[in-house]
């Protein structure tokens, strides 16, 4: 029995963080440049890391033993909202304590895997108040959001955005429920906004069966995809080329390292061009990732505190 994305600790009740700012100057990186990682050769590894838990630092820490590589190629983070501002009766993005504390340190957070040749994007996810990627009630409204995603994508120094439909809980606080018109909207006054970053699709909930309207596709300006449901094989529905998708979903530490092998294997043999992982907390999981880059990559993966 699949095990339905993931076992998330929810962040509604935390005291909300202030977003007003995002319209500031990026915060710069400081200290010289690190020199990145060398390149390796395979599909491209995900991390999503609960920030609620968990530091963003350790993605960084895995390379490949033959080569000594990256593992990870990019690094989620996981997650801010789309809440629902009951007064101006709008979508707004919300970064809870946890979230605002990575970003506002990004210079010892986020910088240091950048330096690293690891990209860093952002996760927004829906937080039960009715607001969600799907529910936009015009095209003012959704590029109105984009625009502070990729004000904030900018202030912070980012590598892109992530989509991830859940929890919206559509219909609360008088909000409508999914229209076909909303994540196409979204979607393109994002990459609009933003034409040189990641934009990538957590593949589940409404947006992610709305993605063509009035005779425009959006599958196109996303960057990558992947399956949500951790432990399976799952071929993202949307008109990617094999090398931008993830079927595969692993929870790092929840997921048996014989399945991750398995899914990795087939990723391979299949030829698809990312693999997904999630849950990436700061024990040393070498075995567990290992059981992974070794179909993936042909190495082990070393771990350094």
């Amino acid at each position: 029995m699949f095990t339905l994305v993931r076992s998330r600790v929810r962040a509604a009740v935390l005291a909300l963080s202030a977003v007003t700012a995002l319209t500031s100057g990026a915060i710069a990186a400081t200290g010289a440049a690190a020199a990145p990682a060398p390149a390796k050769q395979g599909p491209t590894s995900v991390a999503y890391v609960e920030v609620n838990n968990n530091s963003m630092l350790n993605v960084g820490k895995y390379t490949l033993a033959n080569g000594g590589g990256n593992v990870f190629d990019i690094a989620v983070i996981f997650a801010a909202n789309i809440n629902y501002d009951t007064g101006a009766k709008a979508a707004t993005l919300y970064f809870n304590e946890n979230v605002q504390r990575v970003l506002d340190n990004a210079a010892t957070q986020i910088r240091p895997l950048q330096q690293k040749g690891i990209k860093v994007v952002l996760s927004v996810l829906g937080n039960h108040q009715g607001a969600g990627f799907a529910n936009f009630p015009s095209q003012q409204a959704a590029s109105t959001f984009a625009k502070q995603l990729s004000d904030a994508v900018a202030k912070y120094g980012l590598d892109g955005i992530d989509f991830d439909d859940e929890y919206a809980d559509y219909g609360n606080n008088g909000t409508g429920q999914p229209n076909d018109s909303s994540f196409v909207y979204l979607v393109s006054a994002l990459r609009t906004d933003m034409p040189d970053k990641i934009i990538s699709l957590y593949n589940i909930g409404p947006a992610a069966s709305r993605l063509s309207y009035g005779g425009v596709d959006v599958s196109s300006e996303f960057d990558y995809a992947w399956n949500p449901y951790y432990g399976t094989w799952q071929v993202p529905g949307i008109a990617l080329p094999k090398s931008k998708l993830s079927p595969a979903a692993v929870e790092i530490g929840g997921t048996s390292q014989s399945t991750a092998a398995d899914l990795a294997r087939r990723t391979v043999s299949e030829g698809y061009g990312a693999y997904l992982t999630y849950n990436l907390d700061g024990n040393d999981r070498s075995s567990d990732v290992s059981a992974f880059t070794r179909e993936l990559y042909g190495s082990d993966a070393v771990y350094a505190p």
